[in-house]
């Protein structure tokens, strides 16, 4: 995973774990086609996000790796 820096604070932020209240983990949904079959039937891409906080100011960041 790339390093990634606070815009606000200049400090490396740390990644952590995003999950619903029902233990389900967050997934971005793209309108680009899923690949296959499944994008044939009408499926879209899914995207996972890394989520990166700030340990001084405690802004919170999502990057999806492309």
């Amino acid at each position: 995973m790339p390093t990634r820096r606070c815009p606000d604070c200049g400090v490396t932020m740390e990644e952590a774990t995003t999950r619903t209240s029902d233990g389900f983990e967050l997934h971005l949904v793209t309108d680009e086609p899923k690949d296959g079959l499944l994008g044939t039937l009408g499926a879209k891409e899914k995207l996972k996000p890394t989520t990166y906080v700030c340990p001084e100011c405690g802004l919170v960041r999502q990057y999806v790796d492309t």
